[in-house]
């Protein structure tokens, strides 16, 4: 008989671990061999344990998933992470499937398809819940920049920031203005492209004239 795949849970609430514990333990092929309750826990967990499998909530206190993510892969990277959560919005999506997660289900699908996606990452293969899929599809063939909406999606610091990158202002010039210091500065640089999608600044400033963040006097 084939060696079982050894799984690992990784959800901060107690009832879904042992909601999920409680069937994957009814199946002769799949076996949990530990559990954690945080994102520091899963880390120290798959370095000891080295599961096939590693079931990764997404939103925890301290370090949430994606950060888990990164950090299990590389204490183990030979464990698959099936991120599986209640979150199918881009901001949760494309980082966790960055970070290295190989499959993102969400918390509403049958037993049998976890169990199905337990067995499909222990041999490499992804599984997308299908409103993920369409968004990785969408994000693939580029239009998913056409349907952001700059007002909505960022902050009104920033819109303030972007509107600066758009007349060209360096970091060292925004934190002058906006009384700021320049680290400050640059990860609100970061957000605003890893929210809107973009490159670079030329794209951010290209993107601000193109949405109208900016206008002509």
């Amino acid at each position: 008989m084939a060696e079982s795949i050894s799984v690992l849970l990784v959800d901060d609430h107690a009832m879904v671990r042992q909601g999920v514990k409680a069937f994957l333990v009814t199946q002769p092929d799949l076996s949990v061999v530990g559990e954690a309750g945080s994102g520091e826990e899963a880390i120290r967990l798959a370095a000891q344990l080295i599961p096939d499998v590693i079931l990764m909530d997404l939103i925890m206190p301290n370090m949430d998933g994606v950060e888990a993510t990164r950090r299990v892969k590389q204490v183990s990277p030979r464990s698959q992470i099936v991120v599986l959560t209640s979150y199918h919005e881009d901001e949760h999506i494309f980082p966790a499937l960055k970070a290295g997660a190989l499959s993102y289900i969400l918390k509403d699908v049958s037993a049998e398809e976890l169990a199905s996606a337990v067995r499909k990452a222990a041999i490499g293969e992804a599984v997308l819940h299908p409103r993920v899929a369409a968004r990785v599809i969408k994000e693939l063939q580029g239009k998913r920049e056409d349907m952001l909406n700059p007002f909505t999606e960022l902050s009104e610091r920033e819109l303030e920031v972007l509107k600066l990158i758009a007349d060209g202002m360096s970091n060292a010039d925004m934190a002058a203005k906006l009384v700021l210091s320049e680290k400050t500065i640059k990860g609100h640089v970061s957000n605003i492209l890893s929210k809107l999608h973009l490159a670079d600044r030329t794209q951010a400033a290209v993107y601000a004239w193109r949405e109208g963040v900016v206008r002509k006097e």
